[in-house]
């Protein structure tokens, strides 16, 4: 059998949300792969590298051109029988680099049994039958809206948001609030499904507005966001100050003028995520990405569920009834990503603080390593696994090598590695990272990384 080290060639994706021409770092790791005849407009937005087996953008082997699927449908192995089997001999991830110039479309992603039903039904605008949670990690500062808010703040900014309240309707405001009033952060079941059925009702009479009524409320929003600064929305709530929403109201309006997401930002939390850091968001939780880049890893699947930011197809009656309109503060969606244990560093590596970091989240279908190797020599020898992994090198130069094949490894260069394959990574330069996405249903890597 070949050494199962593979070089991919990996397709870029052009949406309006994405960074242009060398901006965006989706675009330039693509371009990085010498055999791709891939070249940067400098005009074109390039919002996503896709890394998988996904038929909307499959990679392909550097050297044969055949594609990554054939590949590992023709052995097996590659993948281990029980992956293959469990997953219909498809890669069971999608890896991505985002690129984000401007905001997403305000989404969820279906479970399993939804998909299958949305597919069936339009295949067109879900083109697949697979659930898609998914998790990201900040390669440069990244923002967006993650999750609904804790009840709190949601009635705090109800009664301190005029055109919001006014938009929604009194009456639908006012039973908000009498419906979770001194439950907010209830632990009792009965109590939790009576305030999501209420946050229910609360956000659909939001998003089911029609679009006149959303444009006239929004300029009234605006206006008060450029006016209050500081002021704005009673001051803010205690996850986020008055100046903070107000300058995020101005912006996304910029981008969406008038747009119902401009509201929808008072329900969910807003997050920053620092360099390094990490969210996961399960299937059937709402979410906006707004701005960075960022390493996405996501069971495979293309289905989304839109209701805002976004000229594409919307599908209102759907989101608002798949969420599970739990509500958190975004802390409990941020991750805390532990060491690999499964990795052994050399000297060079152990004493210039190289590290090897697992997220892992609580699925099946992928975790994510993210290695940095400081200084030249510096070394990670990671230990086989029961399944197939995705390597993506963000910054440096370096090697990897699995048996007797060594390749080179720079910013760009994407590999797939075999099940049951060592796999060294060795840094040339001052800092080498790497992005390892991987499966293995059972064993070693079943730490958790969430909080």
């Amino acid at each position: 059998m070949q050494v199962p080290l593979i070089q991919l060639q990996c397709g870029v994706n052009s949406y309006d949300w994405g960074k242009v021409g060398k901006e965006s770092a989706a675009a330039k790791y693509a371009a990085a792969t010498e055999s791709n005849q891939f070249s940067i407009e400098n005009e074109k937005p390039y919002a996503e590298l896709w890394m998988g087996t996904h038929p909307s953008l499959p990679s392909k082997d550097v050297e044969t051109q055949r594609s990554l699927l054939d590949l590992i449908q023709d052995n097996k192995a590659l993948m281990s029988p029980k992956i293959s089997e469990k997953y219909g001999e498809k890669l069971p991830f999608l890896f991505k680099i985002l690129s984000i110039r401007k905001a997403l479309s305000i989404q969820a992603h279906p479970n399993k049994k939804l998909a299958e039903q949305l597919h069936a039904k339009d295949p067109k605008n879900y083109p697949d039958d697979n659930h898609k949670p998914e998790m990201t990690i900040a390669v440069t500062p990244f923002d967006g809206l993650c999750g609904f808010r804790p009840l709190k703040e949601i009635s705090h900014f109800l009664a301190t948001v005029p055109p919001l309240r006014k938009l929604i309707g009194e009456d639908a405001a006012k039973e908000f609030e009498e419906a979770v009033s001194s439950r907010e952060t209830s632990a009792s079941v009965e109590d939790t499904q009576r305030n999501k059925k209420a946050l229910q009702a609360a956000f659909s009479a939001l998003v089911t507005k029609d679009k006149s009524a959303i444009a006239t409320a929004a300029k009234e929003l605006v206006a008060s966001a450029e006016k209050e600064g500081e002021n704005f929305a009673g001051g803010g709530g205690p996850s986020n100050g008055g100046k903070e929403l107000a300058d995020l109201v101005v912006r996304l309006n910029r981008q969406f003028e008038g747009d119902v997401g401009l509201f929808v930002l008072f329900y969910l939390n807003y997050v920053k995520l620092e360099v390094g850091e990490a969210m996961f968001l399960k299937a059937d939780d709402i979410h906006a990405y707004l701005s960075g880049d960022i390493i996405e890893c996501m069971a495979s699947s293309d289905n989304v569920v839109r209701a805002g930011f976004t000229p594409k197809f919307q599908d209102i009656p759907t989101l608002t009834s798949m969420l599970t309109y739990s509500y958190a503060p975004i802390s409990d969606q941020k991750m805390n990503p532990v060491d690999y244990p499964y990795v052994t560093l050399n000297r060079t590596a152990y004493s210039s603080s190289s590290s090897a970091i697992l997220y892992d989240p609580p699925i099946e279908e992928f975790s994510v390593v993210k290695t940095e190797l400081n200084g030249k020599g510096a070394k990670a020898t990671f230990e086989p696994i029961d399944g197939p992994s995705v390597i993506i090198c963000t910054a440096g130069s370096g090697s990897i090598s699995v048996g007797s094949k060594t390749k080179r490894m720079k910013a760009g260069y994407v590999f797939f590695v075999g099940a049951t394959a060592e796999c060294i990574l060795e840094s040339d330069s001052e800092s080498f990272t790497t992005f390892k996405a991987f499966c293995e249903l059972s064993g070693k890597e079943s730490a958790s990384g969430t909080s």
